[in-house]
Formats: C-alpha cells, sequence, structure tokens
C-alpha cells in the first residue's frame, strides 16, 4: 500500500493532474464516450478530498483544453453540462475541506450558465485556507503566454515597462497561474506521454508521472503512488547532486 509508504513530511506542494482516459475506459466496457466523463466527474470530489487530507496545498486539474472545442458538439454540450452540475455539488465538499476555488483560462469562452457558477464558487469559497481547487477551463499554455505577451505588450506601449525590465518574474506575473506556486509533480493518467499545452511555462522543473490508469480509474492509492514515485527522486533544479546535498546540510 502506498498510503503506507509515502513521507508524509515531504508531501508536493503542487500537484497538477491531466485527466484523460475517459472515453477509452466507456469504450472498453461498451459504453458511449459521454459515460466516461460522468464517470470522471463524480471521482474528481473524492480526489479533492484526498488532496486535502494528504496535506496538497493546491491541486490543479486539466478540466477543458481549448483543443478540447474541437470536439464534437454533442461532446462538449455533455461535458458543459456535466461542469454546470458538479459545480454545484462541489460547493459542500470545498466549504467542508476548507478549499478555496480558483478558475485559470479563457472563461469568456464558456457559456453563460457555467462562468455565473464559476464566479458565484469562487466568491463562496474565498476565505477558505486549508487548500485550493484550481479548475484549467479553457485553457492551453499557448493562449496563456500569448496573453501575457498581450498585456507585456500593452504595459510597453504605455510606457509602464521597458524591453530591458521584462524578466521571467514579469511574465510569470502576468499568466493566469500568479496566485500560486509552479507544480511539484504532474501526474498525467490514461497511458499517453505528453503534455498537451498544459501549464508549459510551469513545468520547466516539474516532476512528471505517468500512468496507464484511465482517469474513472484513479484513486487516493494511485495519487500515493504517484507521490511516493515523486520522493524517490532528488530535484537539483540544474545544480549538481553534491551541491544540492550541500544546500541540505546547511
Amino acid at each position: 500500500m502506498y498510503q503506507e509508504q509515502i513521507d508524509m513530511t515531504r508531501i508536493p506542494e503542487h500537484v497538477a493532474i491531466i485527466m484523460d482516459g475517459n472515453g477509452r475506459w466507456a469504450r472498453e466496457r461498451g459504453m458511449e464516450r459521454t459515460k466516461g466523463h460522468v464517470v470522471g466527474a463524480k471521482l474528481v470530489r473524492q480526489i479533492v478530498e484526498d488532496a486535502v487530507a494528504l496535506g496538497i496545498k493546491y491541486l490543479t486539474l486539466y478540466t477543458f483544453s481549448t483543443e478540447n472545442w474541437k470536439r464534437p458538439q454533442a461532446e462538449i454540450s455533455t461535458l458543459m453540462e456535466l461542469l454546470f452540475e458538479h459545480l454545484k455539488l462541489q460547493e459542500e465538499v470545498f466549504m467542508k475541506n476548507g478549499v478555496r476555488f480558483h478558475v485559470i483560462g479563457d472563461i469568456q469562452a464558456l457559456p453563460i450558465l457555467v462562468r455565473n457558477r464559476v464566479q458565484k464558487l469562487i466568491e463562496k469559497t474565498a476565505a477558505n485556507t486549508r487548500s485550493n481547487l484550481v479548475l484549467a477551463l479553457s485553457y492551453s499554455s499557448r493562449w496563456e503566454i500569448t496573453e501575457a505577451a498581450r498585456k507585456l505588450a500593452a504595459d510597453a506601449a504605455e510606457g509602464k515597462i521597458k524591453p530591458s525590465e521584462i524578466t521571467e518574474e514579469t511574465i510569470s506575473a502576468r499568466l493566469a497561474t500568479n496566485f500560486m506556486p509552479d507544480p511539484d509533480l504532474i501526474i498525467r493518467t490514461g497511458g499517453e506521454f505528453r503534455l498537451s499545452n498544459y501549464l508549459m511555462w510551469q513545468a520547466s522543473y516539474s516532476e512528471l508521472y505517468f500512468t496507464d490508469v484511465f482517469w474513472p480509474d484513479f484513486n487516493k492509492e494511485e495519487l500515493c503512488k504517484a507521490i511516493y514515485s515523486f520522493q524517490q527522486r532528488e530535484r537539483r533544479f540544474g545544480l549538481t547532486s553534491a551541491q544540492v546535498a550541500e544546500g541540505n546540510e546547511k
């Protein structure tokens, strides 16, 4: 049991997950793809509670990408309906567990009813401080970085910043994720080995974990397995092992 093997004093502060495999999970069982999305949406509630119990401060879930708008309209409609329903159901979980809700992405592209529910949940949970759930909705890294570039260009045009003053920090400050630390661990379910335009700027030194488990079958034990793998790694951030060891001794 990985839950018994992980070091609770070294839990990653920020875990980001690419929730992949809903459609394939359903097809393997002779179901419509949408059934996989229904089961996967229900799982989010439990994973949020598991993350809080483990002490994860930020959990970011790749819920709907800008590329997902290219999917069949019937599937998009189902996903938006599920999102609308489950945002309401999650309110009780957030309040009970002290979870603050955030969204990153082009939310203006979402249906008005979904946008309104998102805003209400953000306001409702604003005072919660135990943990944070971040949904990436209508999100992609290229969209996010493009938006940051536009903000910098506008600031430069208005004389608020000089090109020579643009740094990694000034770019990061204009990203949608500027309120939270970069992810320590990025998990992708479903057997694919790519980040799919997800937190590309922020993932510079994230540890990556890929599993064949489809999202509807992902559970606390699988989350702990990913964390256990994370804890076995040496995070050097460009340094040598000797430098890391020396720094840990100070």
